[in-house]
């Protein structure tokens, strides 16, 4: 390696040198390049700014370099590395090829980009006996994808639940968890839920953006398990030699099983007269042919893992008391009816 002159800061490398040189000499800084000898770089030149390109990862990127006629060496660097002289290829890499070499333009392309690509490119070329460089900077860009996520989970109601939802990209995405039926919940790769209400089940969706897709998206199921709560049991009228029905709904999760009872004792399916109709909520008591012995006060079991619940209902004689909703004090209007008709003799006999 040698100097050229003592007032200008540029040096001429012999062939054998391949790696690019970057060095301080009087406040000048000096960029060379083993390329045949092309000093790259000269004291007094102010190379323009980074031109920013951005792509996609898996697309092609096209690094242009507009010269002129005058050009009598030129090279495209990627960082230390040597890609082209002219038309030379030093790079081994068969993604990075020449589409213009001529008078006006000296540009390179590489296919198929990944996030290594990315980085700072320069274009080296000799004009009237004078350095110059242009300077590209490879921006890749990754789209938002979800790489892990929490499973499906079942708890019982009033457990925590911790679900997660981890993505990458670049640049760094967003990520937003929302329930399916009420909407947002919160932002973030975590989304803790304190004492869980049934009404927090069903699914939950993690969304992850970053601008650069389409935004990626996958659901988590949660299962909350509670106990048994009937909600419809009503009293039911029924004439005699005709049918009726007494239902029996409840919800629960797991499904709830049915019985039912009649004074203590248990009914089974098709006994004295009885149809009984399990469904996944509600159990049916159906009465194929109503007789005397079938008024009276019945009772329905809902059972699960979790616990058990139930209530009783009348059948009753229409226009007799017994309608109206059931509870645990349901036969009290008839009872007290008896049991003041049995008291008032005595009652007149103490008068």
């Amino acid at each position: 390696m040698r100097n050229l002159s003592v007032s200008t800061p540029c040096f001429l490398l012999n062939i054998e040198t391949v790696s690019s040189l970057y060095k301080w000499i009087h406040s000048y800084l000096l960029s060379c390049v083993s390329l045949l000898g092309i000093c790259v770089q000269s004291a007094d030149f102010t190379p323009p700014p980074a031109e920013n390109i951005t792509v996609c990862q898996g697309e092609s990127a096209i690094l242009r370099c507009d010269i002129d006629s005058e050009v009598t060496h030129k090279a495209w660097l990627n960082r230390s590395n040597i890609l082209f002289t002219g038309s030379d290829k030093w790079s081994l890499d068969p993604r990075v090829t020449i589409i213009n070499n001529n008078k006006s333009e000296f540009s390179i392309q590489i296919e198929r980009v990944t996030v290594h690509d990315e980085g700072p490119y320069t274009c080296s070329y000799q004009a009237r006996n004078e350095p110059r460089t242009a300077h590209v900077y490879l921006i890749v860009q990754v789209p938002a994808k979800i790489v892990n996520i929490s499973a499906d989970i079942s708890v019982n109601e009033g457990s925590n639940v911790n679900l997660f939802c981890l993505a990458v990209g670049r640049p760094d995405p967003t990520v937003t968890w929302r329930h399916l039926k009420y909407g947002f919940m919160s932002e973030g790769e975590f989304l803790d839920i304190t004492d869980i209400k049934r009404q927090q089940a069903e699914e939950y969706e993690c969304i992850t953006n970053n601008g650069v897709s389409t935004p990626d998206n996958r659901k988590v199921k949660v299962i909350v398990n509670y106990p048994p709560v009937i909600s419809d049991a009503k009293n039911m009228p029924g004439e005699v030699g005709k049918t009726a029905i007494l239902r029996c709904e409840a919800m629960a999760v797991p499904t709830a099983s049915f019985e039912w009872y009649k004074d203590d004792k248990r009914l089974l399916e098709r006994s004295h007269g009885l149809k009984i109709q399990n469904e996944k909520t509600r159990s049916l008591l159906m009465f194929t042919n109503v007789t005397a012995q079938h008024f009276g006060n019945y009772t329905c079991f809902a059972a699960n893992k979790l616990g058990t619940s139930n209530s009783s209902m009348l059948l009753f004689r229409p226009g007799a008391v017994g309608g109206g909703s059931p509870s645990s004090g349901q036969g009290a209007p008839m009872m007290l009816w008896v049991l003041c008709s049995a008291l008032l003799p005595l009652f007149l006999m103490k008068i």
